[in-house]
């Protein structure tokens, strides 16, 4: 009833057509505890001339203040000053222009498109098993399904990690990349020039492209970071184990729990290639492939690879780079890689190079 006694209030004596039934403001237009024009006009003005003529070059909200005072005019909270520079468009500083995240796996343009998968593996270490060995554990994840992986170790060699990484490919299928970071467990020795590990030879022999992510550089290794995190939250410390056999028993069952809620994610990754038919590694064998090293460069434009020292580019200076070792056409081809322009990767030079493998 009070609803419609406002609007019969609001009409008057004009005809209903007539009346603008647009919704009005319940309040005053502007608030009563404004600063009035006029002292605004006042303060734009003080910090002008104090642009020109202050000794110390400060003309901020805490200069004004200070002149209205010296002045003895009032003078309002340095909050209230900065709000009218800032209503006004008078600040100076810029805001941080917020760029867009790249795509997962932006340093590689096959896998940004999602026409192939991208397995990432790491070793957790040395876990203590109460009156037990230390434990390490290689764990596994893919870039765009999810799937996981985690295989408790007593001593993660590569001896032990080949047949993991078999077995979890023989299972699921093998991706297009395999990633790593540079431990010599995956990628061999580094005292010894031209040097392809035991890791990297399998994944050839599969028809996987190994990659091998730069030292100390964040961001490309934190899905198994955070995989790495997951696992020792909800598995390792909650429970206390025997032996490593039961650690290893419920490190199964909680890989294939996290998998089953993935399934969706997982099934939508891209396709992986079938396990070949009567494959069987060779430890001697290097077949014809690609090795990806990412690297970044130095102050003279250059990086440590396979136990040389390659300069890049002079211009390319602490600058991220995609290094491709074509073991089949025997060349040396490097890319050069922005955050701030994933798709934009051109090409900084390519040179003759077949190594000698030891």
């Amino acid at each position: 009833m009070r609803t419609v006694q406002y609007w019969v209030q609001r009409a008057g004596t004009q005809r209903l057509d007539r009346v603008d039934w647009g919704d009005h403001r319940h309040t005053g237009h502007a608030a009563p505890n404004r600063t009035p024009a006029t002292r605004e006009d006042a303060i734009l003005e003080l910090r002008r001339v104090l642009q020109r003529t202050s000794l110390l070059g400060e003309y901020g909200a805490q200069a004004i203040q200070a002149g209205l005072q010296a002045q003895g005019r009032p003078a309002p909270a340095i909050r209230t000053i900065g709000r009218i520079l800032a209503r006004r468009g008078v600040l100076d500083a810029r805001r941080r222009q917020r760029r867009p995240a790249p795509p997962p796996g932006w340093y590689l343009p096959a896998v940004a498109r999602r026409e192939c998968e991208l397995d990432l593996f790491d070793v957790v270490e040395d876990l203590k098993l109460a009156g037990g060995p230390l434990l390490d554990v290689l764990t596994g994840i893919s870039l765009h399904g999810g799937l996981p992986a985690a295989w408790p170790l007593v001593g993660a060699s590569t001896t032990a990690i080949r047949p993991c990484l078999e077995a979890h490919w023989q299972r699921h299928g093998c991706p297009g990349f395999a990633q790593f970071d540079n431990d010599t467990r995956f990628q061999g020795p580094h005292q010894h020039r031209d040097v392809v590990g035991r890791v990297s030879r399998q994944c050839l022999q599969l028809g996987i492209t190994p990659v091998f992510v730069p030292p100390r550089e964040l961001g490309m290794q934190n899905p198994i970071e955070q995989f790495n995190g997951l696992f020792q939250a909800k598995v390792w410390r909650r429970f206390s184990f025997p032996s490593p056999q039961a650690v290893a028993c419920h490190s199964a069952r909680s890989v294939a729990a996290l998998g089953a809620r993935r399934a969706a994610r997982i099934a939508a990754a891209p396709p992986r290639q079938p396990w070949p038919t009567g494959w069987a590694y060779t430890p001697t064998l290097v077949p014809p492939g690609r090795l990806i090293y990412l690297r970044r460069t130095n102050e003279r434009g250059e990086v440590t690879l396979l136990g040389r020292r390659w300069p890049m580019d002079r211009h390319w200076l602490h600058r991220l780079v995609r290094i491709e070792l074509d073991l089949g056409q025997g060349d040396l081809r490097t890319y050069a890689l922005r955050r701030s322009a994933p798709a934009d990767q051109p090409l900084l030079n390519q040179r003759p190079y077949q190594p000698r493998m030891r």
